[in-house]
């Protein structure tokens, strides 16, 4: 089994080893993955240890880890929405959420990191965390401040509060204990949102029974009711609330 971490600021994973081919998740500077025997065209075959997705990313975007390396657990993340670091003596500039492991000596790094680990999952920390990412522009696959789909924005922000989330809404909506009213609400919970097919396509996260943090657009606060969303500018109602979730 051969070990990769991410060494750009932000890797494509991608559905097909293609340039072409859609982007169906981002992997973070320090993130972790193991590495499959495919190779093609410049290509290889991953799978994030902290989610368990898979896809193709380039080569030149990883660097081999030993087994110890990637088993390790002792992990900051990069505290500011932009974090200059030397990498391998040269400057880089990594974005929020990014993974500092304490033993990648090639890492350089005097900015302010924060320790999963010691999160409070209290609102006040909730809402500094999520208003980080105000107006970071809806990307599909994004996951990081330079571009985030929906799935990817709740999953950054529970990162910082030690809980792994799944990569997609409808694989986010199986974990967790369901709330069964909007008015038992608490900040932080997830609601999640389905189509006409029935199919969950959406998550936001709750800031209180009447407000919803979500990447729709951009990330935007909306308004929220027990039919779901409403849009705060159009007044339109975007999207069909389907069911609440608690993690913590």
């Amino acid at each position: 089994m051969m070990y990769a971490i991410c060494c750009v600021p932000v890797a494509h994973v991608r559905m097909m080893p293609d340039h072409r081919s859609e982007m169906k998740s981002q992997l973070l500077f320090g993130e972790k993955v193991t590495v499959d025997n495919s190779d093609i065209k410049g290509w290889i075959k991953i799978t994030c240890k902290a989610d368990g997705y898979d896809g193709w990313c380039q080569p030149g975007q990883l660097r081999e880890i030993d087994a110890v390396q990637y088993e390790d657990s002792a992990i900051v993340l990069a505290a500011d929405w932009l974090n200059e670091i030397g990498y391998d003596d040269k400057a880089m500039f990594i974005p929020l959420g990014s993974l500092l492991s304490v033993k990648e000596k090639d890492i350089k790094f005097s900015g302010r990191t924060f320790d999963p680990a010691t999160a409070q999952t209290d609102e006040i920390f909730i809402r500094q965390i999520a208003f980080k990412f105000l107006s970071t522009a809806y990307l599909w696959g994004g996951r990081s401040v330079f571009g985030i789909d929906c799935s990817g924005f709740a999953q950054a922000v529970y990162k910082f509060l030690n809980i792994p989330l799944l990569r997609d809404a409808h694989l986010q909506a199986t974990q967790g204990e369901a709330v069964g009213f909007l008015q038992e609400v608490r900040c932080g919970d997830l609601a999640f949102f389905d189509d006409e097919e029935g199919q969950i396509v959406h998550v936001g996260i709750l800031l209180n029974e009447h407000e919803i943090i979500h990447a729709s657009t951009k990330v935007r606060i909306d308004k929220i009711d027990n039919e779901g969303i409403v849009n705060t500018s159009t007044g339109e109602r975007t999207h069909h609330l389907r069911i609440i979730k608690r993690y913590f």
